[in-house]
């Protein structure tokens, strides 16, 4: 089967809204918020609607590589690494579809492509398709926006007016854009008619290329100009492709879509979508509920609730989150805390993820560390030495190779071996099933930036742990 229509995802976002449960290196569209599939992986799915798997293009930050290649390979999706276009810095949406636009144009020619969000739910039933072959057909003379149908007022998206009808299919001339409103104007809208922004397009590539040449000559002359990312990115400004286009541009439709959908851009946006007890809390985790109602929990160890109600109360193992609903687009203002003072809690929770796998800080004590480390098969960590640490490690399971200052070794379930400080070493999971160990880390200085790598599959240099 040839597919017409191709597909950008945008995966760059950091999701600070979301905050504690999604940090820099775990961001909102890679986090399991209602099953065992991302947000990122369900948009994959989605996307194989219109797209082959070798005609889907990933945009994203160039940190989170080797967590997309891991995503998909856990859903069995195979997009060629070619297809996984890294930024060298976040611009907003503007420059981050028109690298991938301009990458397409490459391959295949003029084409019409799909630019969906990477952190959204949907809803794809028959009225999603329908709508999105009734863009793919507009999309040959105009720029394609989808609008959703309100179900009430909000007042944390923006809305679309709709102008007159386009004879083919059912579109119709955008008469104008609204910024996020108040809830009295949001009512005004909903009467009117008006539909919800939902930041997803499609484009055909001349006609999109074109405009961005025409309104944001930057974006074009730089890209046009140097094939070097880094000093492209340098040059650009950083531009929402509403604000730097689609907001000016005279050929500009909107498809309604009647489906539910939400941006999960708030605590309150995800308590909207998750179903709902008799007292109208809703979550997941472990909690137990005393006249208390109307509050959203996420946890991840037993939480108590007595007499409150319209809270969200969050909490991620290394942080805890206690936000009035309706509130809790402020959350954003306590990463930019957090991230002004350098806290790495903005960076990560106890888990960090790595190209060979992940680890989960249990305890850090003033010259101890434990950590759980799990490698996936047939990966390994790079040959390394650490200056102020010492490390201990017990095989929990699987089987482990390890290299000590040029000797080979096997251990297996129980086993163990110290390496001590100075000392060049290696750990690899040569087996079929994963490797999980216990380290247990002892030094005068136990910072993740203490380590000289020699060798690494993943061209890492020494300041990527």
């Amino acid at each position: 089967m040839i597919n017409k229509m191709k597909t950008i995802i945008l995966c760059g976002g950091k999701g600070t809204r979301l905050w504690p449960l999604s940090r820099e290196q775990l961001p909102k569209q890679f986090i399991k918020i209602f099953d065992d599939k991302s947000l990122f992986q369900r948009t994959v799915e989605r996307a194989k609607l219109f797209s082959a798997e070798d005609e889907i293009f990933i945009v994203t930050n160039k940190d989170y590589k080797f967590r997309v290649l891991d995503e998909l390979k856990e859903i069995s999706i195979t997009i060629p690494e070619r297809n996984i276009l890294l930024e060298p810095s976040g611009k907003n949406t503007l420059p981050a579809i028109y690298f991938g636009i301009k990458t397409l144009k490459e391959i295949y020619g003029d084409c019409n492509v799909q630019v969906i969000p990477s952190d959204h739910v949907i809803n794809t039933n028959d009225a999603y398709s329908e709508a999105f072959k009734t863009g793919e057909n507009l999309a040959n003379y105009e720029l394609v926006t989808f609008g959703i149908k309100p179900k009430t007022p909000h007042t944390g998206y923006g809305y679309i007016g709709i102008g007159k009808a386009i004879k083919e299919g059912n579109g119709f001339k955008v008469s104008e854009f609204k910024e996020k409103p108040n809830l009295e104007t949001a009512k005004k809208y909903v009467r009117d008619g008006y539909l919800w922004n939902s930041g997803m397009f499609i484009f055909n590539t001349k006609i999109f290329t074109e405009a961005v040449k025409d309104m944001t000559p930057e974006i074009y002359t730089a890209f046009e100009s140097s094939s070097n990312l880094t000093e492209i990115y340098k040059k650009i400004p950083e531009i929402s492709v509403d604000y730097g286009i689609i907001e000016k541009a005279k050929n500009v439709s909107v498809v309604p879509l009647n489906t539910s959908w939400n941006d999960l851009g708030s605590f309150d946006a995800i308590y909207e979508v998750y179903d709902k007890d008799k007292d109208e809390n809703a979550g997941i985790g472990e909690y137990i509920s005393v006249e208390s109602s109307k509050n959203l929990v996420i946890t991840k160890r037993l939480t108590a609730l007595v007499g409150v109600e319209n809270l969200a109360v969050i909490d991620s193992g290394d942080a805890l989150l206690i936000a009035k609903r309706g509130e809790t687009q402020k959350v954003k203002e306590i990463f930019k805390i957090l991230k002004n003072k350098g806290d790495e809690r903005a960076i990560t929770d106890r888990t960090s993820y790595r190209p060979w796998g992940q680890y989960t800080v249990l305890e850090d004590g003033e010259r101890y560390k434990i950590k759980h480390i799990v490698v996936l098969p047939k990966k390994r960590l790079s040959l390394q030495m650490h200056y102020h640490r010492s490390e201990h490690w017990i095989v929990v399971r699987g089987m482990a190779k390890i290299v000590v200052d040029g000797k080979e070794m096997f251990l297996r379930n129980g086993e163990s071996t110290f390496i001590p400080s100075g000392f060049a070493h290696r750990l690899e999971n040569p087996g079929k099933v994963l490797l999980e160990i216990m380290e247990v880390q002892i030094g005068e200085y136990l910072g993740e930036d203490d380590i000289e790598r020699f060798e690494d599959d993943f061209g890492r240099g020494k300041e990527k742990v």
